[in-house]
């Protein structure tokens, strides 16, 4: 059989086409290209889908998997040739069920194919199974290995037999255990269920005779009780009513304490209620702890008041210390800024002495003039004359005016530092200096007693707001407290009388529960004249005990006529047990020729493995030694499917476990290719699926492989779906 033309809207697919040829197909696709779900697409066109499965725990069922991602209905076409007719395979919604409909028809009439249905289509196109194509020629992503199946190990031993695929081994076998489970299994088997059935027969006989022994010797001890319980009933009477004029004292006596007590708790609930019921004693304690903060807080008020008279003290001595009186109402910087100005003023009188200087220059100048015109380096005498002239008469008249204006600085001078008292301009402006300190020392002393004033203000507001919270909680039940003194009074009585009252009220509460386990005498008991043999504690004990005995006799003679009426009759147990024994030895020996035939089934399969199992292993091996370039070229296959590969001459088989990804790949490969061989039909065979089978080759193991399968590609159609671009590459320089 040879695949066409597929098209799919089915899972990421939406309406694509794939189209194929004969032989060998390579596939490339990149992750997430639609690989898997063309592979899954074509199976479920040849099977369907199984649409009672669920999804589960990181699993999704194929309905829900593959159910196109835009929304629209789950369809498929598959153009094959079959047996040299061309087909078409349609698949379709039917209702809620994906694939349900499904139609065959042959493609250039468009007639119906006669014989395919939606669930035989796969096994008449392919001739196997799906579980045995899935174990074969269906390589899916990452499930190259290969498990057994009961429609695998049919057509095996089919081959290795007489050619009848009805049953296989493996269900044979379940069978054969099955029925021998249904007869010895642990608890459901028929063997220890009248194993049970006789064991319980056994025991309700014993329980019979048990019983009836039992409830005669019950009868005879219960007659000698009944005797015993009448005269202790009888001694019990005659204690209870000595005992009852005592117990009138006691009970007389506890009534008596509890209306004392009770009158104590009335009295000074009225006490401590007299003007109004008092806060809880939680709230009074705080209240006490009020109290003494106020103290605290008059303590703090008479230290206070001590601070501001030392702080106004020390201001009115600052401020005095702070007069000046070359200062007067003047503020520290305006005080430096006079003396300054004064400072300078003695400055400037040193400074009178340019006047002197030019004077003398203007007279060295005349000098100069005259030289120069005696030396007639002028051009005339009379020049220098009048040079020497001019400068003359300035000279005599700035040493004239430099004389009268030093003298008057002087005076200033001397008025300044007299005026200060100084020597010189720096005493002037040390001074000043000092009274700059003391104003800031005067001004400091006044925000100390500002902040004493403050403080001093603070507290005595809360003292007064604490007194008034007080009195207003003390007014509620005592209205006529005026003074703090009176507060605590009434503080502590209140909580005195609640203390008392508590204690008052935990002896009440003894008083009614010493009173309530008195009881009332009883009336009317008469003596009997009967002398009690022993003591009152010893005669309840021995009532006690009495009664007790005949509640345990009556209850087991009930128990055992109650077991005697429910185990139904002797004579009817007798025989079913006999019934049972016959039964049971019949089981038995079912168990015992079910066990033989288990062992000979076993003994046929291992023969008919012996036959085809050399088939097998030795056409794998031929295959692994062409896919691993002759490494590894004996393959041997387990009962369980389970594939180990050993080397050329090697001395022992490996497990796949224990070889690379890739080895392990390759051993499962060559096993499915021998299975395809040997297993699937040899005429118009069914291609051959391999999802990235090749994946954890390497490049030259993937080339060995390529070249098996386009060997094997002249005997069958073969999918490869690959990821990678090497397959393709290999494919074109081929």
């Amino acid at each position: 059989m040879k695949i066409k033309k597929m098209r799919a809207t089915f899972g990421g697919l939406d309406h694509r086409e794939l189209t194929l040829k004969d032989g060998l197909n390579i596939i490339t696709a990149p992750n997430e290209g639609g690989k898997s779900t063309w592979s899954a697409f074509l199976r479920a066109m040849f099977y369907g889908i199984n649409t009672k499965e669920r999804d589960k725990q990181n699993y999704i069922a194929e309905k829900n998997r593959y159910q196109p991602w835009s929304g629209a209905a789950m369809e498929g076409v598959l153009d094959l040739e079959w047996k040299g007719q061309a087909i078409t395979l349609r698949r379709g919604q039917k209702g809620n069920t994906p694939f349900g409909a499904f139609e065959a028809v042959y493609t250039g009439t468009g007639e119906q194919v006669p014989g395919l249905t939606g669930d035989t289509v796969g096994e008449t196109l392919l001739g196997v199974p799906r579980e045995v194509f899935e174990r074969s020629a269906f390589v899916g992503q990452g499930g190259t290995a290969i498990d057994g199946a009961p429609a695998l190990e049919a057509r095996i031993a089919a081959l290795a037999s007489s050619g009848e695929e009805d049953v296989s081994y493996s269900q044979v076998e379940r069978v054969l255990r099955d029925w021998r489970n249904r007869r010895q299994h642990n608890r459901t088997g028929l063997i220890p269920k009248l194993e049970g059935e006789l064991a319980e027969i056994e025991n309700t006989l014993a329980r019979q005779s048990k019983a009836f022994r039992l409830s005669q010797e019950a009868k005879r001890e219960l007659d000698r009780l009944q005797t015993e319980h009448k005269l202790l009933l009888s001694e019990r009477q005659a204690h209870l009513v000595r005992a009852m004029a005592a117990r009138r004292q006691k009970w007389e006596a506890g009534q008596q304490a509890l209306a004392e007590t009770r009158a104590q708790v009335e009295a000074l609930q009225a006490e401590l209620n007299r003007y109004g019921a008092p806060p809880d004693g939680e709230t009074l304690r705080r209240a006490q702890e009020e109290l003494n903060y106020l103290n605290t807080l008059h303590s703090n008020q008479k230290l206070a008041e001590n601070q501001l008279e030392e702080a106004r003290t020390e201001e009115a001595e600052t401020k005095a210390a702070a007069v000046d009186p070359l200062f007067p109402d003047l503020t520290p910087d305006e005080a430096w800024q006079q003396a300054s100005a004064d400072a300078e003023t003695v400055g400037r009188a040193v400074r009178t002495g340019g006047l002197t200087g030019g004077g003398a220059a203007a007279l060295v100048l005349a000098a100069a003039a005259l030289g120069l015109a005696l030396a007639k380096v002028l051009p005339a005498l009379w020049m220098g004359a009048a040079a020497c002239g001019v400068l003359a008469a300035a000279g005599v008249g700035l040493l004239v005016a430099a004389a009268a204006k030093k003298k008057g600085a002087e005076r200033a001078r001397a008025d300044v530092l007299e005026r200060y008292s100084a020597n010189t301009p720096d005493d002037i402006l040390t001074r000043a200096n000092v009274y700059r300190e003391r104003c800031v020392v005067a001004a400091e002393a006044a925000r100390r007693r500002e902040a004493v004033e403050q403080s001093l203000a603070e507290l005595t507001a809360r003292d007064q707001d604490t007194k008034t919270k007080l009195l207003a909680l003390v007014h509620t039940f005592a209205p006529t407290v005026t003074d703090t003194f009176g507060v605590s009074a009434a503080i502590s009585r209140a909580l005195n009388l609640d203390q008392r009252l508590a204690t008052a009220k935990v002896k009440l509460e003894g008083a009614r529960t010493l009173a309530d386990s008195l009881p009332k005498p009883e009336d009317g008991l008469e003596d009997n004249g009967v002398v009690p043999r022993f003591d009152p504690a010893e005669t309840a004990a021995r009532l006690e005990a009495a009664e007790s005995e005949l509640t345990r006799l009556r209850g087991g003679l009930a128990l055992a006529q109650g077991e005697l009426n429910t185990l139904g009759d002797r004579e009817e147990l007798t025989a079913r047990r006999e019934a049972v024994v016959e039964e049971l030895e019949r089981r038995r020996k079912e168990y015992d020729a079910l066990t033989a035939a288990l062992e000979a089934l076993e003994k046929g399969h291992a023969g008919l493995q012996a036959r085809f199992s050399p088939a097998l292993n030795r056409r794998a091996g031929e295959l692994l030694s062409k896919l691993t370039g002759g490494k590894y070229d004996k393959v041997s296959l387990t009962r369980e499917f389970e594939a180990l590969a050993e080397e050329h001459d090697g001395l022992l088989p490996r497990r796949a476990l224990v070889l690379s990804r890739g080895t392990a790949d390759q051993l499962y490969l060559a096993v499915r290719l021998a299975v395809c061989q040997l297993v699937l039909p040899g005429e118009d065979p069914c291609p051959l699926v391999l999802d990235d089978a090749l994946a954890n080759f390497d490049d030259e193991r993937m080339a060995l492989a390529l070249d098996t399968l386009a060997e094997l590609g002249q005997e069958r159609q073969i999918l490869l779906f690959t990821c990678h671009s090497r397959e393709s590459a290999w494919l074109a320089e081929k």
